[in-house]
């Protein structure tokens, strides 16, 4: 496969993605990056996560997963009925990122390159989750801390994982 695939996430100390379709916390500097990161490409979403958003968000290729024969999507968004035909459809030798949800997440982790993850340290009631990161498969290669602030509830670190050798 010729194509970078990046998984992007918040979760809790334990994992924690969401609850009934809705993130758990507020984090405005995270939600920066996570536009940073991710404009100008293609990110991979399950259907549920594509209706979390108010509309699709600017400035990026979405590619909705759902096994709806009929489900409709604003022009420019993209529906397939698995994670290969997902992947297949983004171009070549460009990175691609998922960004949700939790069964997407999982059924991706073992062929991704990198995981660009905001670790929120806290623990949070949830019903979907991150998978768990095998550090004997992942090395961290950044990692940033935030304490929390005026506008953050929570501290925070954003962390990067590549895939050992």
């Amino acid at each position: 496969m010729s194509k970078n695939i990046t998984l992007i996430a918040a979760a809790g100390q334990n994992n924690e993605l969401g609850k009934d379709n809705d993130l758990l916390w507020h984090l405005p500097d995270d939600f920066k990056r996570f536009k940073a990161i991710t404009t100008g490409h293609y990110i991979i979403m399950g259907r549920k996560t594509f209706e979390s958003f108010p509309k699709p968000l600017p400035n990026r290729t979405h590619v909705i997963i759902t096994r709806s024969e009929t489900y409709s999507v604003p022009d420019g968004c993209i529906v397939v009925n698995s994670l290969k035909k997902a992947i297949d459809v983004c171009p070549e030798r460009e990175t691609v990122y998922i960004i949700g949800g939790g069964e997407i997440y999982k059924q991706s982790i073992d062929f991704a390159d990198c995981i660009e993850l905001t670790r929120v340290h806290n623990s949070f009631e949830a019903d979907t989750f991150f998978p768990e990161i095998d550090l004997k498969e992942w090395e961290v290669t950044h990692s940033e801390f935030h304490d929390k602030d005026e506008k953050h509830l929570y501290s925070f670190t954003f962390e990067t994982y590549r895939k050992k050798a």
